[in-house]
């Protein structure tokens, strides 16, 4: 289950639509629920509350204003083993000043 501070993508009948950062995740009201408040990472930034259920929450399917809406976690991919870069090197602009 997707948690605070995991990023998801929000699809909308099917097509990716977003992502979103879960920003928090607290109990509603209503047993049973939970209220989402997700950071949409979007030009502007923009902040929404979704009341779902903890299914909805882990990707079941479910409907807002009769369209079909889920969120998917996204996963970072693994880096390829020949792709991997050797680290950089750190160059200390303390030191540099002091010469």
């Amino acid at each position: 289950m997707p948690v605070e501070n995991d990023v998801v993508l929000i699809y909308l009948e099917d097509k990716p639509l977003a992502f979103a950062r879960i920003e928090d995740i607290s109990r509603d009201a209503k047993a049973g629920w939970y209220q989402v408040k997700l950071l949409f990472l979007q030009v502007p930034l923009r902040a929404l509350t979704w009341i779902l259920r903890d299914v909805y929450i882990d990707g079941a399917e479910f409907t807002m204003d009769g369209k079909r809406m889920r969120l998917e976690k996204v996963v970072c991919p693994e880096e390829k083993t020949e792709e991997k870069k050797p680290p950089a090197r750190v160059i200390s602009l303390a030191d540099r000043k002091k010469k």
